[in-house]
């Protein structure tokens, strides 16, 4: 059994931020005592270890709340946990990569093609996107589709990269703001978001077609990492999305 001070120090997490988890019901102590002092088990270590993992992942507090209240496995959640942060040390891998050359480039006073600049980025987005959807996007789409996609981002140039970008930024935003406020996908706003999404899709799939793109929108609902991702911020973004693409399509 662990007190508060000998959890904070054996897991380097205050004991100001413990006795919060415990307020918000994220991580409750196992035992109280007549006198107040809260003690903690090896389930509750156990507890706080997956709740470090999610905030290094930088899940919200309140998401974390729910998806440790849903009972999920630990050990499925462990593995979760090791592909998201070996899918970030593979993004920051590509980073340093570009850094290094473009620092080189600067020092030895030659010009760095503006491509280069952005070449670890691309690469490192169809790298997870392939580590993390590739297996089920080949089995319902083919090989063709998907490896089309991936040259299609491979190949844009600087505008195009940021217009993608900045596309999957604003969905994200308008599917935060509209589930915040209680709007319905079948709204102005749903129609916006359907909308974004479609052309998002469009700049990587060399076919469009509508069937398929409500085929991944039912598959978004059904994969927790989709869920994860579009939840981030605010919970309900994803059915949000699938239903206005339904609506919308």
């Amino acid at each position: 059994m662990y007190s508060v001070g000998e959890m904070a120090k054996l897991s380097g997490v205050s004991t100001r931020t413990l006795r919060y988890y415990d307020e918000i019901g994220l991580l409750c102590p196992s035992f109280v005592a007549e006198s107040g002092y809260r003690y903690y088990g090896l389930e509750e270590v156990k507890k706080l270890q997956q709740i470090l993992f999610y905030r290094e992942r930088e899940v919200p507090l309140k998401t974390i709340v729910q998806l440790m209240g849903n009972g999920a496995n630990a050990k499925t959640a462990l593995y979760e946990h090791l592909d998201a942060l070996k899918q970030k040390q593979m993004r920051l891998s590509a980073i340093i990569a570009t850094l290094e050359e473009t620092l080189k480039a600067e020092e030895e006073g030659n010009a760095m093609p503006d491509e280069k600049r952005f070449e670890g980025f691309k690469q490192q987005l169809v790298k997870e996107n392939e580590a993390k959807y590739g297996k089920e996007a080949r089995s319902r789409y083919g090989d063709a589709a998907v490896d089309a996609a991936n040259e299609k981002i491979l190949n844009m140039d600087e505008a195009a990269f940021d217009d993608f970008k900045t596309l999957e930024d604003a969905i994200r935003t308008a599917l935060n703001e509209a589930v915040a406020a209680g709007i319905a996908p079948e709204s102005e706003a749903g129609e916006r978001i359907a909308k974004l999404h479609t052309r998002w899709l469009k700049m990587t799939w060399k076919v469009y077609n509508r069937e398929m793109h409500l085929g991944l929108a039912d598959g978004y609902l059904a994969d927790e990492r989709f869920i994860a991702y579009y939840d981030k911020d605010v919970p309900g973004c994803t059915r949000f999305l699938r239903d206005a693409l339904h609506h919308w399509l």
